[in-house]
């Protein structure tokens, strides 16, 4: 598992493109039968990449659990949320069996100890996308499917920015002690997603982009208001937002992203927006 160190926005404005990308953007998520996993000290999130093809694959495959967070399973003091990008694949935890299709979110609890991935095919392999936040209490797992997220129609073709905002775990659909998952799919001729920019010094984010078709890129906007950077980011790459930077993003095509939150509440609409023709 690699560790990522938080980085202030005051040294920021200093890096380098390589420098930029070696903090922030997670390039490899999905390798066969190995879990991918980065955690970062930016409200302590971990973002993986499950993968299984040949065999069965356990969370804490690879990962040296005491050593990386003091407790004797991942889930100890954690909670997770995940999508299935992939193929058919199954979640089995603590015994019980979650059928994931494409798409599909399934919410995992604190206290949850034991926990494989499966894919119903190696031919065609799930691909599960994973983020955990610490947790303080327990709740109850859920398999989401999409008929069950809360559905946010937003933007206007005109301005390159019609898309569904799919809010599956967040507030309005289940409980959770800080973690905020959803995922926004951009129609055809549109490219923008979140504009415009904003900040929330209250949580960070993670953004995940798939569906993002071959030959094409995403233009990852990050940075303060007044001092943007950007990423060139390909299909089934993760970027790491802290809580002082605007995260926002435009395609050489449509594609489909993957969003995360964690921090101090989990207001959606508690945004520091920032007027475009102001960014810098």
């Amino acid at each position: 598992m690699e560790i990522r160190y938080s980085c202030n926005q005051r040294d920021f404005k200093r890096y380098t493109t390589e420098e930029i990308r070696k903090e922030f953007l997670i390039e490899k998520l999905f390798t066969p039968d190995t879990v991918e996993a980065v955690y970062s000290h930016v409200d302590r999130m971990v973002t993986m990449g499950i993968m299984p093809v040949a065999e069965t694959v356990s969370i804490d495959k690879g990962i040296d659990i005491w050593h990386n967070f003091g407790t004797e399973y991942f889930l100890e003091r954690r909670e997770c949320g995940m999508f299935n990008v992939g193929g058919p694949g199954k979640v089995t935890a603590d015994g019980t069996v979650y059928e994931l299709g494409t798409r599909d979110c399934l919410y995992l609890t604190k206290g949850v100890k034991d926990v494989r991935f499966s894919s119903d095919s190696a031919e065609n392999p799930a691909k599960f996308y994973l983020v955990s936040a610490p947790a303080h209490c327990s709740y109850e797992n859920r398999l989401l499917k999409i008929a069950d997220a809360a559905k946010k129609p937003c933007g206007e073709a005109a301005t390159s920015n019609k898309r569904v905002i799919n809010q599956f775990i967040h507030p309005s659909v289940l409980k959770t002690c800080q973690l905020s998952m959803g995922m926004t799919v951009l129609d055809s001729g549109s490219v923008w997603n979140t504009m415009p920019a904003h900040t929330h010094e209250r949580r960070m984010e993670v953004y995940f982009y798939f569906d993002v078709p071959k030959d094409n890129v995403v233009f990852h906007m990050m940075g303060e208001g007044q001092e943007t950077r950007h990423i060139v980011m390909q299909n089934e790459q993760a970027v790491i937002s802290p809580s002082w930077s605007i995260h926002a993003g435009a395609g050489t095509s449509n594609y489909t992203f993957i969003w995360a939150m964690g921090g101090e509440n989990q207001a959606f609409d508690d945004m520091d927006n920032i007027p475009t023709t102001e960014l810098r």
